[in-house]
C-alpha cells in the first residue's frame, strides 16, 4: 500500500491562499483544502463538519473573511486556518478534518501513514 502520494508542486501553492486539490484517500475520492503560510502548510478534507458539504462556494474557490478564517459558503460557519477550529456559526467548536501533507523536493506530498485520527 502506498504511505505518500504527490499531490503537486509547491509553486502551484500560492502563499496565502486556500488551495483545493483532488486526490484519493483509502481508494475514495478526495477533496482537500491546501494553506500555505511561508514554509508552514496546513490541510483539511473539503468537508464542513456542521453538513458534510464542500466548503469552496464554487469548485476551487474559497471564501475568506478579512480576519483570514476559512467561511463555509452554505452555512457560514467560520474556520482558523491555523487547526481547523470553528469559530463561528452552526458547528462552533468543532475542527475540519485535518490531513498531513509536507514538502519534499518542491512537491506537496499527502502522508497516509500519519493522517490523524478521526474525531
Amino acid at each position: 500500500m502506498l504511505t505518500r502520494t504527490v499531490l503537486g508542486a509547491m509553486v502551484d501553492i500560492p502563499d496565502g491562499v486556500l488551495t483545493a486539490v483532488e486526490t484519493a484517500i483509502d481508494g475514495e475520492d478526495a477533496s482537500l483544502i491546501v494553506y500555505r503560510q511561508g514554509d508552514r502548510l496546513r490541510a483539511w478534507h473539503n468537508v464542513c463538519p456542521h453538513a458534510g458539504r464542500r466548503l469552496d462556494w464554487s469548485p476551487g474557490r474559497f471564501l475568506m473573511s478579512r480576519d483570514c478564517l476559512l467561511v463555509c459558503a452554505v452555512h457560514g460557519a467560520s474556520f482558523e486556518t491555523d487547526q481547523g477550529r470553528c469559530v463561528a456559526g452552526p458547528c462552533l467548536g468543532e475542527r475540519l478534518r485535518a490531513v498531513a501533507v509536507s514538502t519534499e523536493d518542491g512537491l506537496l506530498v499527502l502522508d497516509l501513514a500519519q493522517q490523524p485520527k478521526s474525531p
